[in-house]
C-alpha cells in the first residue's frame, strides 16, 4: 500500500496524496460504504490539474489498480456497492472556472468546483445555474453530473442532461477526450454528455464541464397545497393541464408536511418566477384551485420562502437513523399520490414523476421490495440510493428490468476494458 501511494505521490505530490491510515475516520467510513471488499483502498490521491489527474489514471490503467472516483464524497454511498478499490482519486482539488460567457449564458468549470460557489460566482451576473442538487453547499459539478443529481427545478429547466454542453474527462487509459463545446448551439459529434451523466464514474473521470446558464427572475413566490390525498391528487392534475408555469412543482408525504409544520395530509408545492404581477397572477390562481378543492392554501416570499425550500431539502435527505433507506423513483406523474400514501418520506415532482422515497427504522427491505414493485406495476422504477452496506448486500440496487445491460456493458468495454473505474458501482453490477 505504501508503494502504490507512493506512485501516486510523485505525480501529485506528499501533499495532496493521504495513506489510508491518515484519512479522518468521518471520510474512512464513507469509503467504505461504498465498497463490498472488507479491504479499503491504500490512499486518496487529489490531483490539481487535469494533466495530474490524466497521468494518475495512467498509472493505474497501467497496473491495473481499480480506482474510485469521486468528488467532494457527497454521493459516494449512492448506487451499487464497488467490488474493489485499490485508490479514491478526487476531483475536489481541480475547483477553478475556466470561462464564463456572460452574454452566451454558458459557463465552464473544473469538475472539483463546489456547486455553492459557482453559484455565488454566477449571482454578481445576475445569472444562475438551473440545477438544485441534494447537498448545494458540499456537492461538487462534476459529483452532480456523474450522478444526475437534480430536483425539481428540472420542471422548468429540464435535467443536468439537458443542460451540459461540453465535457472534458479522462478515458480509463488516461488519455484526455472532449466532447461537445462552450456554446448553446453544439451538434459536432456523438453526445458523451448525456451517456457520462448519471454513469457514477464508470466510464471516465469527470475533469471539466460547460453549462448554460439563465438569467435571474425578477420575483419569487410559493404556494403550498396541503390535505386530502385525492383533492392534493386533483389539484396536481389541474396543475399539469393549465397554462401556470411553475419553475418547481412538488408532491410532499404526509409525515414531511407535518415536520415542516405546513399542515395535515398530502402537499403540493409550487414555485412561481417571473415578473411580480405574473407571480401574483399565478399564485392566486393556484390558491383558488385549492380552495375549490377543499384544501389548505398559503403563500411563501422572500426569507420565508427560501428558508421554506431550504428545510424541505433538509429534512428530505437528513436522517439521524443510520439504517434509514434512501430510493429514487419514477412513476407515472398520475400514480404519483399513491406511491405517497405508501411511504413514510416522500418528495415526487409533479410533470415527471421522478422522486425521492426515504424508509426510516429496521427491516424496512419488504416495504422497499413492495413499492418497488407498485412503481414498476405504475410504469416505473425504484432505485436504491443510499442504505447501510448489508442491505445493498441483499438486494439488486438499481432494480433495472429493462432489456439495455448488454448494450450497457458493451459500451463499459469500449470505455474501460480493464474495469477499472468504479467496478460494480453501476446496473448490472458494471
Amino acid at each position: 500500500m505504501k508503494a502504490l501511494a507512493s506512485c501516486f505521490a510523485s505525480i501529485v505530490g506528499t501533499e495532496n496524496t493521504v495513506c489510508w491510515e491518515d484519512v479522518p475516520i468521518s471520510q474512512q467510513k464513507s469509503i467504505l460504504q461504498t465498497i463490498a471488499s472488507p479491504t479499503p483502498p491504500s490512499c486518496i490521491v487529489y490531483p490539481h490539474t487535469t494533466e495530474q489527474l490524466a497521468q494518475v489514471i495512467t498509472e493505474a490503467h497501467r497496473n491495473k489498480w481499480r480506482v474510485l472516483p469521486c468528488g467532494s464524497g457527497s454521493k459516494l454511498n449512492w448506487g451499487g456497492l464497488v467490488k474493489d478499490a485499490d485508490v479514491v482519486v478526487s476531483t475536489e482539488r481541480l475547483n477553478q472556472l475556466i470561462e464564463h460567457a456572460v452574454g452566451d449564458l454558458t459557463v465552464t468549470v473544473e469538475a472539483g468546483m463546489k456547486f455553492s460557489r459557482l453559484q455565488e460566482m454566477l449571482v454578481n451576473s445576475r445569472q444562475f445555474l438551473a440545477l438544485d442538487p441534494i447537498t448545494q453547499d458540499t456537492a461538487t459539478i462534476g459529483g452532480i453530473v456523474a450522478t444526475a443529481d437534480t430536483g425539481s427545478l428540472r420542471q422548468r429547466y429540464g435535467s443536468v442532461r439537458d443542460q451540459l454542453l461540453g465535457i472534458t474527462f479522462i478515458r480509463a487509459d488516461g488519455q484526455i477526450a472532449k466532447a461537445g463545446g462552450r456554446v448553446v448551439k453544439n451538434v459536432a459529434g456523438y453526445d458523451l454528455m448525456k451517456l457520462f451523466t448519471g454513469s457514477y464514474g464508470t466510464l471516465g473521470v469527470i475533469s471539466q464541464v460547460t453549462f448554460r446558464v439563465y438569467p435571474m427572475q425578477e420575483i419569487s413566490g410559493t404556494v403550498v397545497l396541503t390535505g386530502d390525498a385525492k383533492a392534493i391528487s386533483q389539484a396536481a392534475n389541474v396543475l399539469r393541464g393549465s397554462a401556470l408555469t411553475p419553475t418547481q412543482a412538488d408532491l410532499l408525504s404526509t409525515q414531511l408536511v407535518s415536520s415542516l409544520e405546513l399542515g395535515q395530509g398530502l402537499g403540493l408545492i409550487a414555485r412561481f418566477q417571473s415578473i411580480a404581477e405574473s407571480v401574483k397572477e399565478q399564485s392566486n390562481r393556484l390558491l383558488e384551485v385549492g380552495e375549490q378543492l377543499g384544501l389548505k392554501g398559503t403563500i411563501y416570499s422572500a426569507v420565508d420562502e427560501a428558508d421554506l425550500w431550504r428545510i424541505l431539502r433538509e429534512q428530505m435527505h437528513s436522517s439521524f437513523n443510520e439504517s434509514a433507506i434512501t430510493c429514487k423513483i419514477g412513476v407515472l406523474p398520475t400514480s404519483a399520490v399513491e406511491v405517497l400514501t405508501q411511504a413514510d418520506v416522500g418528495w415526487i415532482h409533479v410533470a415527471s414523476g421522478l422522486g425521492v422515497l426515504r424508509f426510516e427504522g429496521d427491516n424496512k427491505i419488504d416495504e422497499v421490495l413492495g413499492i418497488r414493485n407498485l412503481c414498476q406495476t405504475n410504469g416505473g422504477f425504484l432505485t436504491i440510493l443510499s442504505a447501510p452496506v448489508k442491505v445493498k448486500q441483499q438486494l439488486d440496487v438499481w432494480g433495472y428490468t429493462g432489456n439495455a445491460v448488454q448494450l450497457m456493458r458493451l459500451i463499459k468495454g469500449q470505455f474501460d476494458k480493464e474495469c477499472i473505474l468504479s467496478p460494480g458501482r453501476f446496473v448490472g453490477g458494471i
